[in-house]
C-alpha cells in the first residue's frame, strides 16, 4: 500500500513540478538528491564537483521533465540524467583516458571474505584510474550492459570490457595488499 501511495504521490508531484511549482520541485529534489549525490559521487572524487553535478543534473531533470514518459521509474530517469552529467563533467575536464586493448577474459578469484564498510570501498574505487573507475561504476553499481557503456563512453564493447577487467584486477590486488597489511593474509 505503501508504494501504491508513494507513487501516487510522486505523479502528483510530478504534475505539479512541470506546471512550475516549486513546492513540488523541492519535494521531488528533497526525496531524491541524496541518492543522487551517491550517483555522482561514484563518478567524482571531490565532493564540491560531484553536487555542483548534481544540481546541474537536477537543473535538467526540471527543465525536462515534460518529457518523462513514465515508464519505468522516475528515480530511474534521474539517474540516467545524472550519469550522463558526471561523464559530461569528466569530459570537460578531460580527466577520463581509457586503454584501447581487446578485452582478454581472466578469472578474478575472490580470495577474501574480508568486510569493508561504505568509505572504504569508495576509497578504493576514487584511486582507480578514471577510465577504469567510469566503467567499473557504470557496468557493476549502476548495472549498464557493455553495449550501452560503449555507447554513452563513444568507446568499443571490447575496450568498456578490458576496462572493467583491469579495474576488478586492480581493486583486487589492492583489497590483497590492504589485506596482507592489516591481516597478515590475502
Amino acid at each position: 500500500m505503501k508504494v501504491i501511495t508513494l507513487f501516487n504521490n510522486e505523479t502528483k508531484l510530478i504534475k505539479k513540478a512541470i506546471q512550475n511549482n516549486r513546492q513540488a520541485q523541492h519535494v521531488l529534489f528533497e526525496l531524491h538528491a541524496p541518492k543522487m549525490l551517491s550517483v555522482c559521487r561514484y563518478y567524482i572524487k571531490d565532493i564540491h564537483h560531484a553536487e555542483e553535478v548534481m544540481l546541474n543534473g537536477f537543473f535538467k531533470v526540471f527543465t525536462n521533465l515534460k518529457s518523462y514518459r513514465h515508464e519505468g521509474s522516475f528515480e530511474g530517469w534521474i539517474r540516467r540524467i545524472m550519469v550522463r552529467e558526471a561523464i559530461s563533467f569528466l569530459r570537460q575536464k578531460k580527466t577520463i583516458q581509457f586503454v584501447y586493448e581487446e578485452y582478454e577474459h581472466v578469472d578474478i578469484q575472490n580470495e577474501t571474505a574480508q568486510q569493508y564498510d561504505v568509505a572504504q570501498l569508495q576509497q578504493l574505487i576514487d584511486n582507480l584510474p578514471e577510465g577504469y573507475k567510469m566503467v567499473f561504476v557504470m557496468y557493476a553499481i549502476e548495472g549498464y550492459k557493455h553495449a550501452e557503456i560503449a555507447t554513452l563512453l563513444n568507446i568499443s564493447e571490447g575496450t568498456s570490457k578490458s576496462q572493467l577487467f583491469k579495474a576488478r584486477k586492480l581493486l583486487q590486488n589492492n583489497i590483497n595488499t590492504i589485506n596482507t597489511k592489516e591481516y597478515g593474509t590475502k
